[in-house]
């Protein structure tokens, strides 16, 4: 067991691409609003101009395999982030309570935790591919609000993550990547010809994760009034906001689809009058 926890902690911590990692405005790939409000702007733009456009879709053989690439790809890198995000805040990080709260100023944008916010920034952009792919299938009553909603604020989320040093984002995405690990598998097996029996437990476990973020959030306010300032506060503001309209749509979801299944079934129960 050492063995395998020294090989992921040099790979996923140590390395030299992970351990100098730096997020520097108009140098890194991405680190700028030039390419953040074009990338997310095109993605909407092409959003609405292809579900309105009378495109051919894909033949099922051709959209199985798209779609399991990408359903794999996702699936590796989240559970990489998760792993790799954890264990460099349980290495890199002086103090338990910078988990939560990185003090102001003191933490510049570079290093493993860092690299493991550039690598989720990243993937979220790679993950537009859902919407292409959902579009190409024909299946346009699955293009929600929620959504495109979702896959473009959290770009945006990500990127100020990076740009701020935002403090608890280390949980944040720990806790994002470990919940994409588990839909994406959904959706790989499904995609493959199984049907997991989970379907419900990606949708509470999202909801799930929301409320975890709203309680640490709790210890972070702590920290940043009665101790000490702590970084990206603003950007935090932001991406409280975001959780909370999330949180919102997602028990909307939930409760229209899951409590109208459980009608419908309750209906099929009751046995017919004569």
């Amino acid at each position: 067991m050492e063995s395998i926890h020294g090989a992921m902690r040099y790979w996923l911590v140590e390395h030299p691409t992970v351990s100098d990692f730096e997020w520097k405005n108009g140098t890194t790939w991405g680190a700028s609003l030039q390419f953040l409000i074009p990338t997310v702007s095109t993605y909407l733009s092409l959003t609405f101009l292809l579900s309105h456009s009378p495109l051919p879709t894909l033949r099922p053989s051709v959209l199985r395999l798209a779609s399991t690439v990408h359903n794999f790809t996702i699936l590796l890198l989240s559970l990489l982030m998760a792993v790799g995000c954890s264990l460099s805040a349980l290495s890199q990080l002086p103090h338990p309570q910078w988990i939560f709260c990185f003090p102001s100023n003191q933490i510049p944008p570079r290093g493993p935790l860092f690299f493991w916010a550039y690598v989720f920034y990243i993937s979220k952009i790679i993950e537009f591919v859902d919407t292409l792919l959902i579009i190409l299938a024909g299946s346009i009553r699955r293009l929600s609000f929620l959504h495109v909603y979702h896959h473009a604020t959290v770009v945006v989320m990500s990127y100020i993550w990076l740009e701020t040093s935002q403090s608890l984002f280390p949980i944040a995405l720990v806790t994002n990547a470990s919940v994409h690990t588990l839909m994406y598998a959904y959706y790989l097996l499904s995609g493959l010809g199984f049907r997991p029996s989970w379907k419900r437990l990606v949708t509470d476990c999202q909801i799930i994760q929301f409320v975890i973020s709203f309680l640490l959030s709790g210890v972070m306010l702590f920290y940043h009034f009665a101790r000490f300032r702590c970084s990206g506060i603003w950007g935090w503001c932001f991406n409280a906001i975001f959780n909370a309209s999330l949180l919102y749509l997602f028990v909307d979801f939930h409760s229209k689809n899951y409590a109208r299944k459980k009608l419908l079934q309750n209906g099929e129960d009751k046995p017919k009058s004569s």
